[in-house]
C-alpha cells in the first residue's frame, strides 16, 4: 500500500490541471512531491499528503476532538438517508467538497458510488489532517473559500454541506452544466439537542436558514429544493459523541453538559434542505 504522501503525489501527477496558483492565479504543474506555477510559487506535500494553500495560519474553533466526534456520528449512519439522496447525483462526478472537515461525507459517497478525481478542502488544518485517514482515493488540502486554488471550469459538482458558500468562486471553478449541491439545516435539525443544551433559551432552540435558501435561489433561480427529515436512533456507543460534534456545545455550561452526559439522548431529528442547481 502506498504511503499517504506517495498516493497524493500520484494524484497531483495525474490531476495538476485542476489547480491554479492562489498567489498569481497561473496554472500549476506537478513536481515529485508538490506543485509549482510559472512564477515559481511552490506548494509541497506534507507528510500526510496534503497541500497547504493559505499564506498565513488561521486559528479556528473547530478542533481535533470536534472533528473526531463529527466523523463518528457520520460513520454511525446518522446521515445515511441524506447520503442516499446525494449518491445518485454524485456518481461519476468530479467533486469539490467545500468545507469538508474530516472528510467523512465525501469518503462515504465514494463508498456508495464511483467518483471522478475529487478533492475536499477546509480552512482547518486539524480537519484536513484527519481526512487523510479516510480510505477512499481522494485528495485533501487546506484552502481559503475566498481564493480557491483551483482552475476555471475544473469540477462538475460542488458539494457544500453545512458550510459557507462563495458563489462567485463556485461559478468560476464549475464546468459548463456543472451542479452546485448545498445542504442546509431546517428548523427541526438537532432540535432535541438544542432543547437539552439551552432549555431556557427559546431563541437558540428555534432558528431558520431561510435567508441562506433565499440567497441560493437569488443566485440560481432554477434551483430545486428537497426536504429530508427523519428521526435517527443513536447507537449507545455514539450518544456522547453527539454532544461534542457541533458548535452547539460551545456555549453550554459544564454543569448542563454533565447532566446531559449522565442521561444522554437516544434519538435525534435530522431536518435538512438539499438545494441543487445547474450552472447557468
Amino acid at each position: 500500500m502506498l504511503k499517504k504522501i506517495d498516493r497524493s503525489a500520484l494524484f497531483l501527477q495525474e490531476n495538476a490541471p485542476l489547480f491554479q496558483c492562489p498567489l498569481c492565479h497561473e496554472p500549476m504543474t506537478a513536481l515529485a512531491k508538490g506543485i509549482i506555477c510559472p512564477n515559481r510559487h511552490r506548494f509541497d506535500l506534507s507528510k500526510k499528503g496534503t497541500l497547504y494553500f493559505l499564506d498565513h495560519q488561521i486559528k479556528t474553533e473547530y478542533d481535533h476532538e470536534m472533528f473526531l466526534h463529527r466523523g463518528a456520528m457520520i460513520q454511525s449512519g446518522m446521515y445515511q438517508p441524506l447520503l442516499d439522496v446525494l449518491a445518485p447525483l454524485c456518481e461519476n462526478e468530479q467533486i469539490l467538497d467545500v468545507g469538508c472537515g474530516e472528510g467523512s461525507f465525501l469518503n462515504n459517497l465514494a463508498k456508495q458510488v464511483s467518483l471522478g478525481a475529487s478533492i475536499g478542502f477546509d480552512i482547518s488544518k486539524e480537519g484536513i489532517y484527519l481526512a487523510t485517514n479516510q480510505p477512499a482515493n481522494l485528495f485533501w488540502c487546506v484552502a481559503d473559500l475566498t481564493n480557491l486554488p483551483f482552475a476555471d471550469a475544473s469540477f462538475s459538482t460542488i458539494l457544500n454541506i453545512f458550510s459557507p458558500s462563495n458563489y462567485q468562486e463556485f461559478d468560476r471553478i464549475l464546468k459548463t452544466d456543472g451542479q452546485v449541491i448545498k445542504v442546509v439545516p431546517r428548523s427541526g435539525y438537532l432540535k432535541e439537542l438544542r432543547a437539552a443544551f439551552y432549555p431556557e433559551d427559546a431563541q437558540k432552540q428555534s432558528y431558520s436558514n431561510q435567508q441562506v435558501v433565499d440567497k441560493f435561489q437569488q443566485i440560481y433561480p432554477d434551483m430545486t429544493q428537497t426536504q429530508v427529515t427523519y428521526v435517527f436512533d443513536i447507537p449507545e456507543k455514539n450518544r456522547l459523541s453527539l454532544l461534542e460534534m457541533s458548535p452547539l456545545e460551545w456555549g453550554v455550561s459544564p454543569e448542563r453538559k454533565a447532566k446531559i452526559q449522565a442521561n444522554p439522548l437516544t434519538q435525534i431529528t435530522i431536518d435538512l434542505d438539499i438545494l441543487i442547481s445547474k450552472k447557468n
